[in-house]
């Protein structure tokens, strides 16, 4: 305890320190133009920290109004909303125009890294605090010595310190993601009035119209109606682990990620979690670089204050990525799992909350944002597998289980709270009806040796997936029946196909991958193996090819077909038409509205040795692929750490058949409507909207 006392002293210490040089600053005419406005800039939004900070350390902000909150909020992200982006350090376009090529790339990665900055005043994290304000103060000293520094210089004072301090920020991550006494959310959560909506302002996260109205909205629900909501989310969640032959009994927490708003539903997710005796882990999405991957949020978010922001900055890591640093970066992540070794054996995995209705986003391409070089990208490839390894060494994979469940924002339009309704209904539709229906698709298939996928109207689909062989088919089969346990909602049946012999070409007109829009996109396989890709989102086929690889490749050169599905859940696909929202429905239920290809790691990937059987009790043992046998092996070859699902909704489908080994064919779907004998109900939602 002494020790702490005194390490915090000396921190506290350090930061009055950097603070006086920070307010000093703002006087000083020591550095040329035009970086002297931009140390004064930032130099003004690091007192504004400080001043957040003082107020929450000393309670100041208890008393605050809502309307207070909500200006203090705007005023924290102010600086990058799009209304004020073009004028912003924080884009790298006008950082380069202002402060040139050599600086204007450093200097915006500079000005965002020191935006988490706020986050770290709300949890009180003053170590991480001390050591960005220091970085800033390093930097501005170069600027003030006879002559500008090179950019080598800049870039070198950046890499120790990622390089330095990622024992503290990854150490503090790993923790994060697996200690429940690390509660600063879970406290909001479970101790917040939460009729009185000031308590979305305390996370630090930006809060827009979208988690205020939702928390608004589901505070109008009844008692029952939250339930079912919340019991849905979490029943899922354990039947997961009883469908994977999981034992829960021997776990003691779960990561719960939501979207701000959603508080109701997730005290209640807590308190059915803790009777399965688990104890919620709810971390923040990464506002460090070293912990962030490419755009991606992971965990408990707030909104995106500006989605082109967080895109231009997807790769800041390209400023200082290497052999060396990836290698520091794993060495500390082990010594941190090893420090936690019992906190990650006992971690159950995640349970998400996904939402939908957003407008929807297409990035600019900027020249001025970082990018990865080919080597740096091959490294990235590196480290993904090797820190997907590490993970699963201490939270096993073939122990853990996840559970996700999406619903609508208001931004979907004025018919939200009607959407809303419509998918509560999505995701508790009737269990029993589908298992026995998707059990006729899967009798079907498990007939044959290959499916024929053919789209229709402009889809240019024309594929034919392999499939696995059966020893005995009174006992195995290939397709997972899905209803609504780990993947809600119901509606689909997937296989891990086999590679070699599965060929064609994949199209959609148009498809949300990750929150990103692609158009016309065309994926082409041989032996189930990615060969060449296009779409038409930008004016160049190099920055076409660019964003598919960097998105939904993951700057791998090939990825493997790791699962084909057929999604049945017609009754989301006809609300999808309804109120005209499909390009908004995020891939869990987009999925589920026609046949899916998923590119990258199958469904199985870190369990595969795990049985896992249908309702019917066959056990499906088409688990594997050529790629992820590689396994027993050497791991690094068998995972890539991305899945990506891409859906050809029923309207573009020609006909999806199975191809027997002695000529039959058996045609599941022709034209958009289920033709199977048996599936037949399926095409009453269909009929609605016909």
């Amino acid at each position: 305890m002494e020790e702490t006392n005194k390490k915090e002293e000396y921190l506290k210490e350090r930061y009055t320190l950097a603070m006086e040089r920070i307010h000093g600053i703002i006087q000083e005419e020591t550095v040329p133009a035009p970086f002297c406005v931009y140390f004064k800039k930032i130099s003004e939004f690091l007192i504004q920290v400080e001043e957040l900070w003082t107020k929450l350390r000393v309670g100041e902000m208890k008393n605050y109004t809502l309307e207070q909150w909500q200006e203090l909020n705007h005023k924290m992200y102010e600086d990058i909303l799009p209304e004020h982006y073009d004028v912003s350090y924080g884009n790298p376009d006008y950082a380069v125009a202002e402060l040139g090529e050599v600086h204007g790339k450093l200097l915006s990665f500079l000005y965002t890294e020191l935006r988490a900055l706020l986050v770290y005043a709300f949890e009180g994290q003053l170590e991480e605090s001390v050591v960005c304000l220091e970085l800033f103060i390093e930097v501005y000293n170069r600027f003030e010595a006879d002559e500008i520094p090179e950019y080598k210089e800049i870039q070198q004072i950046i890499y120790w310190f990622v390089s330095d301090y990622s024992e503290l920020f990854v150490t503090r991550r790993i923790q994060e993601s697996i200690d429940p006494d690390l509660d600063f959310a879970a406290k909001i959560i479970m101790e917040s009035d939460l009729n009185d909506l000031r308590y979305l302002y305390q996370y630090g996260e930006y809060v827009s119209e979208n988690e205020f109205k939702m928390a608004e909205f589901l505070n109008t629900l009844s008692e029952d109606e939250i339930a079912a909501m919340a019991d849905t989310y979490t029943e899922g969640y354990r039947i997961g682990f009883v469908l994977g032959g999981k034992d829960l009994s021997i776990k003691r927490t779960v990561n719960i990620r939501y979207q701000l708003g959603f508080e109701r539903m997730i005290r209640r997710a807590i308190r059915n979690f803790e009777k399965m005796g688990l104890r919620p882990v709810i971390y923040r999405a990464a506002v460090s670089t070293l912990n962030k991957r490419q755009n991606l949020r992971i965990g408990y978010v707030g909104a995106s204050a500006n989605p082109q922001f967080d895109y231009d900055h997807r790769a800041d890591n390209a400023l200082y990525l290497d052999k060396k640093f990836i290698e520091r970066k794993l060495g500390v992540m082990r010594t941190a799992y090893e420090k936690w070794k019992q906190l990650a054996a006992w971690h159950a995995g995640p349970a998400v909350v996904e939402t939908f209705g957003e407008a929807p986003f297409v990035p600019e391409a900027k020249e001025t944002a970082c990018c990865l070089s080919e080597k740096q990208e091959k490294l990235m490839v590196s480290f993904a597998n090797e820190s997907a390894q590490l993970t699963n060494q201490y939270i096993i994979g073939k122990e853990r289980s996840f559970t996700i469940i999406a619903f609508p924002l208001p931004e979907i339009g004025p018919q939200f709270e009607e959407i809303f309704k419509e998918t509560v209904k999505i995701n508790t539709l009737d269990y029993m009806m589908y298992r026995d229906l998707q059990q006729k698709l899967i009798d079907a298939l498990d007939q044959g040796v290959m499916v024929h996928i053919k789209g229709r109207d402009g889809n240019r689909t024309e594929l034919t997936v392999a499939l696995h062989e059966m020893t005995d088919p009174s006992k195995q089969t290939l397709f997972e029946n899905c209803v609504a346990d780990v993947n809600i909602p119901v509606g689909e049946v997937f296989t891990s196909p086999k590679l070699a012999g599965t060929n064609g070409i994949l199209h959609v007109k148009q498809v949300y991958l990750g929150e990103l829009n692609y158009i016309d996109l065309q994926v082409n396989f041989e032996n189930g193996h990615v060969v060449s890709y296009s779409c038409s989102n930008f004016e160049t086929e190099e920055e076409n090819k660019k964003y598919f690889f960097e998105n939904v490749m993951y700057h791998h050169d090939t990825l493997p077909l790791g699962e084909f599905a057929i999604g049945t859940n017609t009754v989301a696909y006809a609300m999808a038409k309804k109120y005209q929202i499909a390009d908004k429905l995020p891939i869990l239920i987009a999925e589920k509205m026609g046949p899916h290809f998923a590119i990258g790691d199958t469904c199985y990937s870190w369990s595969e040795d795990t049985a896992v059987y249908n309702p019917d009790g066959k056990e499906i043992i088409a688990r594997d692929n050529e790629v992820s046998i590689l396994r027993k092996e050497d791991p690094s070859k068998a995972y890539f750490g991305c899945h990506t699902d891409i859906t050809i909704p029923y309207e573009e489908i020609g006909c999806i058949e199975v191809l027997c080994a002695d000529g039959r064919r058996i045609p599941l779907i022709e034209n958009g409507r289920f033709v199977l004998p048996g599936t037949e109900k399926l095409n009453e939602a269909l009929d609605e909207i016909s």
